[in-house]
């Protein structure tokens, strides 16, 4: 089969594997569509996975093409989408059902082959089994929105609090998506990409700006949401919290990364700052928020490229061009 392998930092390519077998609790999945992602970036850095080469793609949804002996709950045929999540069930985190806090964390297209192939290969149990309502390349889809589900699992959102989120990409315009539905009073997005910010005002946020120093909200914001992972943005969005705030690191930012806060200012006004990792009992609750309309795929996905266009995709998405940008190896499972 095809896949697209990250052969050493900063080296990617398409080349010929050996086709994926399952184990007795596996699935094979023809993989329809799957998604870039900001961590697929640092892998190619070299960051995140122990060993390379390794097949990216965390993002993914296809069509079951082959099951292994002890599977019962899903069938060849059907399609699903995939959660990467890959936790031991048994060290101190996993028993206190923190999954996402693994101490032998791994993940499909992370560390183990993922979806940017003909072929991946999923346990059974991470696979979400899609309704009649949405394409299969659409469900790939899932897995972001599945980390900004868990976002707002950690902010524990109120009614009426304003927000202003840092990055109106992908991640950024769930976030958006899910304020709003949450009950925010306001929704204001900074970026320096105008592309990205007209989508934001499509989708119907309520100010879009390159500097929060052009909103007029001088006691700062109930919630601010960093989804660039950069520093500068970051410690911009510390000081724009107001009193008894929020502030959450939703980006991921390089494994070395280093911003600067006030403490003082932290304790003296309470603001809490919290961070969200991943994935943890949200997948099932985004395929059927995605299931329901909760979206517009076609607006979220801004560019599919055959598989074959997988170094090119990772190019696009590292200059900030469109969207959501994926590869379809079998988009002929268009449903």
């Amino acid at each position: 089969m095809r896949a697209a392998v990250i052969t050493s930092p900063g080296e990617v390519e398409v080349s010929t594997v050996p086709d994926p077998s399952p184990g007795p609790r596996e699935v094979i999945v023809a993989v329809a569509g799957c998604g870039i992602c900001g961590t697929d970036l640092h892998i190619l850095d070299g960051e995140f996975a122990p060993t390379l080469p390794v097949v990216p793609g965390h993002e993914f949804a296809g069509e079951v093409v082959g099951v292994g002996a002890d599977v019962t709950e899903v069938a060849v045929g059907q399609r699903v989408a995939v959660d990467p999540s890959l936790h031991c069930g048994e060290c101190y985190y996993c028993r206190r059902g923190r999954g996402n806090l693994c101490e032998r964390w791994s993940a499909i297209g992370v560390t183990t082959s993922g979806g940017a192939a003909d072929f991946a290969v999923a346990p059974v149990a991470n696979c979400f089994v899609l309704g009649d309502g949405i394409a299969t390349a659409d469900a790939a889809l899932i897995e972001p929105l599945s980390c900004a589900v868990r976002g707002f699992d950690v902010l524990a959102p109120r009614l009426g609090d304003h927000y202003l989120i840092y990055g109106a990409g992908t991640m950024g315009l769930m976030m958006m998506e899910l304020a709003k539905r949450a009950g925010a009073a306001s929704v204001s997005m900074v970026d320096l990409n105008p592309s990205r910010l007209e989508t934001a005002t499509l989708l119907g946020c309520s100010a879009t700006v390159t500097s929060a120093d052009e909103l007029d909200r001088p006691r700062g914001w109930d919630v601010v949401i960093d989804c660039t992972g950069v520093v500068a943005a970051i410690e911009d969005g510390l000081s724009r919290v107001g009193r008894g705030g929020t502030f959450q690191q939703f980006g991921v930012s390089n494994e070395k990364a280093v911003a600067r806060f006030e403490p003082y200012r932290v304790y003296n006004q309470e603001i809490r700052i919290v961070g969200s990792m991943a994935v943890l009992h949200s997948f099932e609750r985004a395929g059927e928020l995605l299931e329901a309309g909760f979206l517009q795929p076609d607006v979220m996905i801004s560019h599919r490229l055959d598989l074959e266009d997988y170094p090119k995709a990772l190019e696009q998405f590292q200059q900030g061009v469109g969207r959501k940008i994926q590869v379809q190896p079998s988009a002929r499972l268009e449903t």
